[in-house]
């Protein structure tokens, strides 16, 4: 690439940046998703099935279902970016449901330890993060 075309692609992508509301680190998705962090909700409020899962992820199991524990790929960008592995999901019962529902307590760090937990209601599409 020349370097006249290199300086026009910097001043266009600086100009697209400026117009969308985004820097370059935001465009490579390093930043916390709109809205993230503002959506929470205490281990009270949690229906009674998410306070028991909330508090079976503390004591390291025993759960439920195969897939609880399985790592989350975070694939919605709905939750703070963070290397693969970091999140891992774990089902809350829904009653009357004949699957797994689409409830679920997603949290990120060490498994019986975790940094931050959040909690889904609609499989994914918005969260919440759990606060004590």
């Amino acid at each position: 690439m020349s370097r006249l075309a290199a300086v026009k692609f910097a001043l266009t992508s600086c100009l697209l940046s400026a117009i969308l509301g985004t820097g370059p680190a935001q465009a490579r998705g390093l930043t916390e998703p709109p809205g993230y962090g503002t959506a929470t909700i205490h281990v009270v409020e949690l229906p009674r099935q998410g306070q028991e899962t909330y508090e079976r992820i503390r004591q390291g199991g025993p759960f439920r279902f195969d897939k609880d524990g399985t790592v989350f790929g975070n694939r919605e960008r709905q939750l703070p970016a963070a290397n693969r592995g970091f999140y891992r999901e774990y089902t809350v019962v829904t009653p009357g449901s004949r699957d797994r529902g689409a409830r679920r307590i997603v949290c990120g760090g060490p498994q019986r330890a975790p940094q931050s937990c959040y909690y889904t209601a609609d499989h994914y599409a918005s969260f919440r993060k759990i606060v004590e």
